[in-house]
């Protein structure tokens, strides 16, 4: 009866070890994901305030596309329980978010005075093709998908990630569209020229 009671209790605290671990893992886990996305969000307000300008070229397309955006990850942090991904795969969002930034960063600091949140074509505008504009035409835009499906994965769940996905690109989309129809307006055929010879976010496919 003694030696009963002692493997009961040790399967229990085997059990509870195991809670244990698994909480602090998911907490810690968190905690990361928490901290990444504080950087991130306020690297994008800063971003937000030194080239907010305004113009008519923009037509609400800044505004419908953080709606979505917003929309998305706050539905895609709803139905993390469901459909769970490996927890293993949380590094790789972690990752993904952290490339996304550097990709958008350099994107930015690439166009300089020439980039900013709202579509605004200026007096002296040029078209840069350098640097990663040289494969794509939007890679400030890849950056950021490639972090919002980092930010899918991490949530570890495959519905987060499609939903968040699915919010993503339907806003970039019509932001693209819109963003197009203004650098044709003003360049004409340089324009044209240039999307022949590249793609909008990912070098060789789309």
């Amino acid at each position: 009866m003694i030696e009963v009671d002692e493997v009961a209790r040790d399967g229990e605290e085997i059990a509870n070890r195991g809670f244990i671990h698994a909480y602090n893992r998911i907490m810690t886990h968190q905690a990361i994901l928490a901290l990444v996305s504080a950087i991130w969000v306020g690297l994008e307000i800063v971003v937000s305030i030194v080239t907010r300008g305004t113009s008519r070229e923009d037509r609400g397309s800044y505004r419908v596309l953080w709606t979505l955006l917003i929309a998305g990850t706050v539905a895609g942090s709803m139905v993390k329980s469901l459909f769970r991904m490996p927890p293993e795969l949380f590094w790789v969002g972690i990752a993904l978010i952290a490339i996304g930034i550097v990709i958008r960063a350099t994107a930015i600091l690439t166009l300089r005075r020439y980039f900013t949140v709202r579509v605004t074509i200026q007096d002296s505008h040029d078209l840069i093709e350098r640097g990663l504009y040289r494969w794509i035409r939007h890679p400030s835009y890849a950056g950021a998908l490639v972090s919002f499906v980092g930010l899918g994965i991490a949530f570890g769940s495959w519905l987060s990630l499609a939903i968040i996905l699915a919010a993503a690109l339907i806003g970039m989309g019509y932001r693209i569209r819109i963003e197009e129809r203004a650098l044709i307006g003003h360049f004409g055929d340089r324009y044209r020229d240039y999307a022949a010879r590249t793609k909008r976010l990912i070098p060789g496919i789309y």
